[in-house]
């Protein structure tokens, strides 16, 4: 009987380190936007992998591949050019006919954007009565990956540059 009440107090101690060592967890984020517009129409605007140039946060955009599986591309986020923060980015997959493809995040700086192992999905869905309902659902890890990160880089910096420095639909 002591026996096990020792081993419970025992285990019953080393659970809350056990919690303190468990590391960031994965944000999710959607947003959604209706446009008052067919989705063949929005998709032919949005659907380009290698043109994210109507994104407002994008100035100019390099790339190869096209819209194949491991097509890339380079966001450039000011009029610096090259010198200026920079987006790379990798197509994971790219469905023309379902007007979705997803991507994730190859190379920023967490000084750009405060997140680790971004994914990110983008479709154009048909609404009921007319237009479009273009969604965007990504997903990371925060800018620290360990316990205690700075404000800076913590789950809700990269939430707040998600949805404020670089708006939705896109990165």
């Amino acid at each position: 009987m002591k026996r096990r009440i020792f081993m419970g107090l025992a285990l019953a101690a080393t659970l809350p380190g056990l919690a303190l060592a468990h590391g960031p967890t994965r944000q999710k984020i959607t947003v959604t936007t209706e446009v008052a517009a067919e989705p063949a129409e929005v998709w032919e605007a949005i659907g380009d992998f290698q043109d994210l140039t109507w994104h407002p946060a994008v100035i100019s955009q390099t790339g190869e591949g096209g819209n194949e599986i491991d097509a890339t591309r380079v966001l450039h986020l000011s009029d610096q050019g090259a010198d200026g923060p920079t987006i790379s980015e990798i197509l994971y997959k790219y469905d023309a006919d379902k007007m979705t493809y997803s991507y994730r995040i190859t190379d920023v700086a967490v000084e750009v954007l405060p997140v680790t192992n971004y994914s990110s999905h983008l479709t154009v869905k048909p609404l009921d009565g007319g237009g479009s309902l273009v969604e965007w659902r990504g997903a990371f890890y925060r800018g620290y990956p360990n316990n205690d990160p700075p404000e800076e880089l913590n789950d809700e910096a990269g939430m707040t540059a998600l949805v404020e420095r670089f708006g939705a639909p896109g990165s």
